[in-house]
């Protein structure tokens, strides 16, 4: 089977949590790194680099910042189209299901689905011969290096025995990446007209477990930071992004 893949990146949101940042800037475009180039730009750039060079960016709140940045994708050696929002269709489920419904992925066989507000730098190609080779619809990117954002305590009755200060979870957390076979979108469709919207990972992936569809899991250590809160931001170091993105300029 011949699979082709197209990039489609949830910039949308009106980045509630990064304001007032997002006042002036859309989430999807605010400068991180020494450089401060657009935090978008190092996703289109990561997908560029993994060879899927045909993007779909899903916009909505400010979006002209985007357009006016990236225009056609040329200067960054992509195709980029854009889809803006419809209101009928809430959530990112409801945005990528209205690019579905349009026919911006009808020549291809998967989709390659980023979450605007995280940045790594995540083996894409791997991660897409994992979805290959395990014939699943959908395959998820989780990290196993999560740690708690707060000290933990071990207790013995109401004894405090230990702390232990943001401790790894134990646990494989989603990253906001994920491949998913175009065709799946069908039951993405279902969801989206019965409820009018959807959350992909709070609804849609356990929909496809429910109904016995293959859902993948790739596991990962590498980089992968939230840029979704005004405290994230101000905590992420230019420098951990020169030096684990910089590969990318």
């Amino acid at each position: 089977m011949n699979r082709r893949v197209k990039g489609a990146v949830l910039c949308g949101g009106k980045g509630v949590r990064l304001r007032p940042l997002t006042y002036y800037f859309q989430k999807a475009m605010v400068p991180i790194g020494s450089r401060q180039k657009p935090l978008l730009e190092y996703v289109v750039r990561l997908l560029k680099y993994h060879g899927v060079r045909d993007v779909v960016l899903l916009v909505n709140y400010k979006a002209e910042q985007i357009v006016n940045y990236f225009d056609d994708g040329s200067r960054f050696g992509v195709r980029i189209e854009y889809v803006w929002d419809d209101p009928s269709f809430k959530g990112n489920g409801g945005a990528l299901y209205n690019a579905y419904r349009r026919g911006f992925f009808k020549d291809f066989s998967d989709v390659l689905i980023y979450y605007g507000d995280i940045i790594t730098d995540l083996d894409i190609s791997s991660l897409l011969t994992r979805h290959f080779e395990s014939n699943a619809v959908a395959t998820l990117a989780l990290s196993t290096s999560y740690t708690v954002s707060v000290g933990v305590a071990e207790v013995e009755g109401t004894r405090v025995t230990g702390l232990v200060e943001k401790p790894p979870l134990g646990k494989p957390v989603v990253i906001g990446v994920l491949a998913l076979r175009v065709s799946a979108l069908d039951y993405l469709e279902s969801i989206v007209l019965e409820r009018g919207g959807a959350d992909l990972i709070a609804d849609f992936i356990p929909m496809l477990i429910d109904y016995g569809q293959r859902v993948e899991a790739y596991l990962t250590d590498t980089f992968w930071y939230d840029v979704g809160s005004t405290e994230r931001y101000e905590k992420l170091d230019p420098q951990i992004v020169d030096d684990k993105l910089g590969f990318l300029l």
